[in-house]
């Protein structure tokens, strides 16, 4: 039986739903300030049990994915549209790599392209956000490389390892994402 199902296939990865079984790969990474710091996580504990509750709650979510590199099906993190609001069309972009060996490679590139893909050209979104945080300059080049502009600014709003840093608010627009990314779309 398979783990993981290629629902958005790219280039060097894909997207599939999550599964509960990944729990302790989480818990892991969900622990590691190599990760939390960058996501507002640090002051925060994860448990197994609690992350299984967690994935248990939100198996069924339309945008939630683990990200999977094609070559060797492992799981090297997670991207998803979250807080979606069909009516006003618009939502929010989540994205980790949890594997440290995957960072600064591109895959986060590609997984941000491959979820807008699938928000603005299946789930007709028009606006999609994201907060980051102003010392995470690998991330704001990242977003910026995917069509992200800045639309805001929260001053001194996260506090981490006794210093406050600005959070920035990015989004992009459905008419500003022209691209497809999605390799395994039936071309109409």
């Amino acid at each position: 039986m398979e783990k993981y199902f290629k629902k958005l296939l790219g280039e060097r990865i894909y997207l599939s739903p999550r599964v509960i079984e990944d729990a302790e790969i989480f818990t892991k990474w969900l622990n590691d300030f190599e990760v939390t710091d960058y996501i507002g996580k640090s002051c925060s504990i994860m448990t197994v049990d609690a992350e299984k509750r967690y994935l248990e709650q939100h198996t069924n979510d339309e945008s939630s994915f683990a990200i999977i590199d094609l070559k060797t099906d492992k799981m090297v993190g997670v991207v998803g549209i979250e807080n979606i609001d069909h009516l006003h069309r618009i939502g929010t972009l989540g994205i980790f790599i949890g594997d440290e060996n995957y960072r600064d490679n591109g895959y986060g590139t590609e997984a941000i392209r491959l979820v807008l893909d699938y928000g603005f050209n299946y789930l007709n979104l028009n606006n999609i956000d994201l907060n980051v945080f102003d010392f995470n300059k690998r991330a704001i080049a990242c977003y910026e490389k995917c069509g992200f502009k800045i639309s805001g600014k929260r001053r001194k709003s996260y506090f981490l390892d006794g210093k406050y840093y600005d959070n920035l608010q990015m989004d992009i627009l459905a008419e500003e994402f022209k691209e497809k990314y999605i390799k395994n779309r039936i071309n109409h």
